[in-house]
């Protein structure tokens, strides 16, 4: 497995996660909901890999 294909992905999932987190933690209590949130950030990171782009329907 080549990292540097996956690289963006990490580290928007990262990115995503963390920020979601640092709001979460935020009363210094992390509940169930905002580790669902959390969990859901990710995801929704890992979405984006996923989905291929449209494409250009533009007549050339």
């Amino acid at each position: 497995m080549k990292v540097g294909r996956y690289a963006k992905t990490i580290v928007a999932a990262v990115v995503a996660g963390a920020t979601a987190l640092t709001v979460a933690m935020g009363d210094d209590v992390l509940t169930t909901t905002e580790g669902i949130t959390v969990a859901l950030a990710v995801l929704g990171a890992f979405g984006v890999y996923v989905v291929p782009n449209a494409r250009d329907s533009r007549p050339e």
